[in-house]
């Protein structure tokens, strides 16, 4: 037989009964959310009412997707670091709490590219694959877990590999007046690294756009893009995005570092971060103290710096070495923000004005400049070689002055000063050209001994470039023992001074005729 199909009217009963059951059943999830009202803008910050709940640096949402960050917490209202463009926001406009902080984009992919500290792309390639977030703010590594500073960063440049060695997990502060050639060092370091297995950050703060593009073009030309990451902001961008800037470079650096990678960092300039923090500051009503900078000025670059570090083996030996750039005035290096940064970092590179009107290029001031970590972080080749040369050129350095009042000079003080400006045209270096370390070690072993001394002064830059060039010749186990712990040994030195010493045969002075009677 078969069945009768149902009567419409049944079925409409029993759905709509199956309906009213699921409807009863129905408890309904209700999310609170708070939602504040906009009471003032100013400049890069805004007023914001009604969020009694939100918390200390918690992101908050504008309309037109704009963030910002909660700065500070105050009873009645709470003051607003916008990030963004903001023309758009109203007085009375609503702004909603989104539970978090301030995170930025880590990871492999950001490797090549250029992007601003929210992560948004800025060099025309799409948008960066999010693999994974990291906070901008992080504590610093406990003193437990880091290792000491023994193995050295090669910037390539003779004068501070010799005299102001830089090492993996070091902070040195490059500070100078304006266009003395502090970020063109930065540059040189990164551009060194290429094949050292260095991952390196620029980060570049508040900067022109023309000095960004062209820091852009010649990494790009030199190929460090493929190790590279840039961060950065210009000089129209919102002061919210310069102050937050650093930190957000600082957490894709850590992101290596904590996969056990050596990183380099590079933050130019701090100067424009600590005038966007004051600005800030000011705007939003904090007390302000010496050179209208807030009290915390110190901080912020304190709880920045110390998250460069060598981490210990057992959390993989990542390195973290920062070099933060910092501008003097008038050579002014007691000012408030250099005294602060000079006392946070592990030693300084000081760019002297004078030294680059006299076209002593990298223009480092050997007298003023310190690394405090020093000779741990040299290679024994390099300690053998340069030991003394600090000496020599201080000693160089303040006879010169004398000898220019024109008074008469014994045999011994002549020979120093003729020494000091030979060490000094070897430290001269052209932009752009970093120095392989056996290149190096040659040009040095052969100043200290003394084998330039025959070279006319206005030779000695065609005479170092031959004994760098003959470099090329030294064995391949003296090679190997430039990179270890191992000292040379005496063998070691003959072999690379006897290199040297053919290599400079043709830029002998040739004695001049005797006059005749």
């Amino acid at each position: 037989m078969t069945a009768k199909p149902e009567s419409l009217a049944n079925l409409f009963d029993r759905t709509f009964a199956g309906m009213g059951e699921a409807r009863e059943a129905f408890t309904p999830q209700l999310t609170p959310r708070e939602v504040g009202t906009i009471t003032s803008i100013a400049t890069g910050i805004a007023k914001v009412s009604g969020l009694p709940g939100v918390g200390f640096e918690e992101l908050v949402q504008f309309p037109g997707g704009l963030l910002g960050v909660a700065f500070n917490v105050d009873e009645a209202e709470i003051g607003v670091v916008l990030l963004g463009d903001y023309w758009h926001l109203q007085t009375g406009d609503q702004v909603t709490r989104t539970g978090r902080v301030m995170d930025v984009i880590v990871g492999d992919a950001l490797l090549g590219r250029v992007i601003d500290p929210l992560g948004r792309p800025l060099d025309g390639q799409g948008p960066v694959p999010a693999s994974e977030h990291r906070p901008i703010e992080r504590t610093a590594p406990p003193i437990m877990d880091r290792a000491p500073v023994t193995v050295p960063l090669q910037t390539g440049l003779k004068v501070i590999d010799a005299l102001i060695p830089v090492g993996r997990g070091q902070r040195e502060l490059i500070l100078g007046d304006r266009q003395t050639g502090k970020t063109s060092i930065a540059i040189d370091t990164i551009l060194n690294q290429r094949d050292k297995n260095v991952v390196c950050i620029y980060c570049a703060i508040g900067q022109r756009t023309s000095a960004v593009a062209k820091a852009v073009a010649t990494l790009r030309e030199k190929g460090a893009m493929d190790y590279t990451v840039l961060v950065v902001t210009e000089g129209n961008d919102p002061p919210g995005l310069t102050y937050i800037a650093p930190y957000a470079a600082t957490s894709i650096a850590e992101y290596f570092m904590e996969h056990g990678r050596d990183v380099l960092i590079v933050y130019d300039d701090l100067t424009h971060h600590a005038r966007a923090y004051r600005e800030l500051s000011l705007l939003l009503r904090r007390p302000p103290g010496r050179e209208a900078f807030p009290g915390d000025i110190f901080y912020i670059h304190a709880r920045l710096l110390e998250r460069a570090t060598h981490l210990r083996e057992e959390l993989g030996g990542g390195s973290l070495t920062a070099l933060p750039i910092i501008e003097t005035e008038a050579q002014n290096m007691s000012a408030y923000i250099p005294t602060n940064l000079i006392s946070i970092t592990d030693g300084q590179i000081y760019l002297s004005p004078s030294l680059f009107e006299l076209g002593v290029l990298p223009a480092v001031d050997v007298g003023k400049s310190v690394s405090r970590v020093g000779g741990k972080a040299q290679r024994a080749a390099y300690r053998a070689v340069a030991g003394d040369l600090k000496l020599a050129y201080a000693q160089f350095e303040e006879l010169e002055t004398f000898a220019r009042f024109g008074a008469r000079l014994d045999e011994d003080t002549r020979k120093i000063i003729d020494h000091g400006r030979r060490i000094r045209a070897c430290l001269k270096q052209a932009e752009g050209a970093p120095v392989s370390v056996p290149a190096q070690i040659a040009v040095l072993l052969a100043l200290t001994a003394d084998l330039f001394a025959p070279v006319a002064l206005e030779r000695m830059a065609e005479a170092e470039q031959a004994v760098k060039t003959a470099a090329a010749m030294i064995p391949a186990d003296v090679r190997a023992r430039f990179e270890s712990a191992d000292k040379l040994s005496d063998a070691d030195r003959a072999a690379i001074l006897e290199i040297a010493r053919q290599a400079l045969v043709s830029f002998q002075a040739k004695p001049e005729p005797e006059a005749r009677p």
